[in-house]
């Protein structure tokens, strides 16, 4: 079966749905704040976490610090739940303006994956300690709804 990452598009695909995500990310007065002024290796860091995710390359995990990297770039940022639902919001237009596969598996995957994903990274910044993390300590694997 097809993974999700060869479905949309591999990482060509991707590349081009994290730059237009991050760029409406950074015009975005409630997430601006969480990112800066940016910095350019992080199109290519959410693009390998999200190729890795999806059952392309693990690239992130073997090159880019993989999930306790993550874990340390979220600690201390306090995300609000308003800002949680802006990235979801952003990350799911994106992917219309990515011209990603528009099937409602897909979608539903995807869907499914930033609302994980942005539960995870907003108890992360809270996390005054360890035990307070998140359990995941792994990048995790999506498929498509309905398989295991």
């Amino acid at each position: 079966m097809e993974t999700l990452f060869e479905h949309a598009g591999g990482h060509e695909g991707l590349r081009r749905f994290i730059d237009i995500f991050y760029g409406s990310v950074l015009a975005d007065p409630l997430l601006q704040p969480l990112f800066g002024a940016g910095r350019p290796e992080h199109v290519d860091h959410l693009t390998a976490f999200t190729a890795e995710t999806f059952g392309g390359p693990e690239d992130f995990s073997r090159n880019l610090g993989g999930f306790p990297h993550l874990i340390e770039v979220h600690r201390g940022l306090r995300i609000t739940e308003e800002q949680r639902q802006r990235f979801v919001d952003l990350y799911l237009a994106a992917a219309d303006a990515a011209e990603l596969p528009a099937d409602a598996p897909f979608r539903e995957a995807l869907r499914s994956h930033v609302e994980f994903g942005t539960q995870v990274a907003k108890q992360n910044s809270h996390a005054e300690t360890d035990e307070q993390l998140h359990p995941l300590r792994e990048v995790p694997h999506w498929d498509w709804p309905g398989t295991d």
